[in-house]
């Protein structure tokens, strides 16, 4: 599926209003909140509404879910109002549709040897993100996964995630072509703490990426 004329961008795992608009002055598609409360980058709902309301137009709120309960993913939709969810976890497709939103599955690349196949049972999904880890493991490891497994042709948008940072988006970029890229780790000062300093550059980095794709 070709689409893109330039590669989306969405930072991940943010915790502070102040990130999250540099983010958007960047140039951020969406943000990315961690609603899954063992990682360290998780947000509380209080948090969370507050820069859902300090978001402009047309920039998406996305929220990171995995194995949840589905109380707490109603909170979740009721009280933040993402405008998609992002699964992570051992989630069937009728839990990921059942919620009625735009969603993402994420495909940990660590332990899945098709990709294709595994997206095959998620014909609800918006897209999906590729991820360096393995199955039942939290993302925002900072590694990466071998690009030459992304599967040449995909029926859906591909995100690309695991390891990106200023250093290797522009050569991901390139040699995957994904509709977007996706970075937590790679931009962060301490866990959920994001360094302008390397948001600016990984922008950057990404039009470098595009003008040479």
């Amino acid at each position: 599926m070709e689409l893109r004329t330039r590669t989306r961008v969405k930072i991940c795992g943010l915790t502070r209003i102040d990130d999250a608009l540099h983010a958007v002055r960047l140039g951020a598609d969406s943000i990315g909140l961690v609603f899954h409360q063992p990682s360290p980058r998780s947000i509380d709902i209080e948090s969370a509404i507050k820069i859902r309301m300090a978001m402009p137009p047309f920039v998406t709120v996305t929220a990171l879910l995995m194995n949840e309960n589905e109380d707490w993913i109603g909170q979740v939709i009721e009280q933040v109002k993402p405008d998609c969810l992002q699964f992570h976890g051992d989630e069937t497709s009728s839990s990921c549709d059942r919620w009625n939103l735009p969603y993402i599955k994420a495909i940990p690349m660590g332990s899945v040897g098709d990709a294709g196949a595994f997206a095959s049972a998620y014909l609800g999904a918006q897209g999906f993100l590729l991820d360096s880890n393995v199955a039942g493991r939290q993302g925002g490891s900072g590694d990466t996964f071998d690009w030459s497994k992304v599967p040449s042709s995909f029926g859906s948008p591909l995100l690309l995630a695991g390891g990106l940072n200023p250093g290797n988006v522009a050569e991901a970029i390139t040699q995957v072509k994904p509709w977007a890229v996706d970075v937590s780790s790679g931009v962060e000062a301490s866990k959920g703490i994001k360094d302008k300093g390397l948001m600016n550059r990984f922008f950057s980095e990404v039009k470098r990426g595009d003008d040479h794709a």
